[in-house]
């Protein structure tokens, strides 16, 4: 048991041909189960009844009706779901539409093109997109490591979350480039990073944590061109869609909140945030809020002091990625695809400065969760997804050693912020 101990304390079990060999096995499993997925469908339907790309159903049910001049019903689920027996049959359940307008050009683009070249297209181009985004985290930084040039393709499509993305025709590839690539720009390129910030507005509960860390690090470039976006992007899409459609946004996040949030009729358990565990666990509304509140406020407040510290820039940005899923109560398995940055970023941090322990342990366990944070939940009410999340954070706050750093950023020392040597303020 000592010896079982010291080996996940040291991370001395994670050689690097096991590592291969886990991310191996789990690729062509995954492999094997989305081909398994798609030859086993008839016309675009699985076995079980549902559309392939599950999710993806609403995105082009919503999008065919933006190209027909009534985006506004798209957020009505009755409307919504006749669309979807449409296109789908009678028998398929019903896929809620749950994105503010902006991403009705998203889905209206898509809506021109058969459903299966729809889904396809998507997932190619935001895979794509999120594999480049890793490539350019890792491999500079890891090559003076000697660190093999098609590793780090292996680990980011072996990440479980891959998976449930693309088995859901889900957005969480976009999702992490846009915030992959805003962070590894901040300090290059600030006003660009800006604008992909501000892009994320498409997924708003993802943007609480950015406008703290911008203001505290003193990015205001970066904050204005963030900001920006944002105005740019809601008066375009209030000239395409008409002023009605906010209303009718408004209106449906009703059902989003007490339906699938409050209720959990999708069921709590594939929802990865500490306000799900609490009602999962049987803790009332009211309740439920005030501990994923505290939680807020508890993980701002860190995140603020790590990102006034002079600790290391991948450790900041590794924060802030996983602050972004733990300070919302709505954030299913398959956005964990924001986990992937941080551990990219973690990664780099731990190769060029060594890691300290069970550091190595915990980053794995993070790396498999998605793969587990569901059917566990489902089948034993214990959750996996947040505290792995939450025992990152907190060994990414002793790594960078915040208590320096909070007295740092609250009595007056001041501070760089190592991103290519930028110091604070430039931005």
């Amino acid at each position: 048991m000592h010896r079982l101990r010291e080996a996940l304390r040291n991370g001395d079990w994670l050689t690097r041909e096991r590592i291969r060999l886990i991310a191996v096995a789990l690729l062509m499993a995954s492999a094997a189960g989305f081909l398994f997925l798609v030859v086993t469908a008839h016309d675009g339907i699985d076995q079980q009844g549902r559309p392939l790309g599950t999710d993806f159903s609403n995105v082009y049910a919503a999008g065919t009706y933006v190209n027909e001049g009534n985006a506004n019903a798209a957020f009505d689920p009755p409307q919504q779901f006749a669309r979807e027996k449409t296109i789908f049959g009678g028998d398929t359940q019903f896929y809620g539409w749950h994105y503010p307008p902006y991403f009705l050009f998203v889905a209206s683009l898509l809506a021109l093109m058969p459903y299966g070249l729809a889904l396809a297209v998507w997932q190619a181009v935001t895979l794509g997109l999120y594999l480049l985004v890793i490539r350019t985290i890792v491999v500079p930084k890891t090559h003076a490591a000697e660190s093999s040039h098609w590793e780090w393709l292996l680990f980011a499509l072996a990440f479980p979350a891959v998976l449930i993305n693309i088995g859901h025709g889900q957005n969480g590839f976009l999702t992490a480039a846009l915030m992959g690539a805003a962070l590894v720009l901040l300090d290059r390129r600030p006003i660009v990073a800006g604008i992909l910030f501000g892009l994320l507005v498409y997924k708003p509960q993802y943007g609480v944590m950015l406008p703290i860390v911008l203001a505290v690090s003193g990015r205001w470039r970066c904050f204005a061109a963030a900001a920006a976006t944002v105005v740019i992007a809601t008066i375009t899409t209030t000239l395409v869609f008409g002023l009605s459609v906010w209303p009718a946004f408004w209106e449906s996040t009703h059902f989003t909140r007490v339906v699938v949030l409050e209720q959990g009729n999708t069921g709590w358990y594939k929802i990865q945030s500490i306000f799900a565990w609490a009602r999962m666990w049987g803790a009332p509304i009211p309740l439920a809020y005030a501990l994923q509140g505290t939680a807020l406020i508890a993980i701002a407040a860190a995140l603020a002091a790590l990102w006034r510290s002079s600790a290391s820039y991948p450790l900041k940005a590794a924060a802030l990625c996983l602050a972004t899923i733990l300070t919302t109560p709505y954030s299913f398995d398959y956005d964990m695809m924001v986990l992937a940055p941080a551990i990219a970023f973690l990664a780099v941090d731990g190769i060029m400065r060594g890691f300290d322990p069970w550091e190595k342990t915990t980053l794995a366990a993070l790396w498999l969760a998605p793969l587990l944070a569901r059917s566990v939940a489902e089948a034993t009410l214990i959750p996996i997804g947040v505290p792995a999340m939450l025992v990152i954070f907190i060994l990414i706050l002793r790594r960078a050693k915040l208590g320096s750093a909070v007295r740092m950023a609250f009595f007056g020392a001041p501070s760089t912020i190592t991103a290519g040597g930028i110091a604070r303020g430039r931005n």
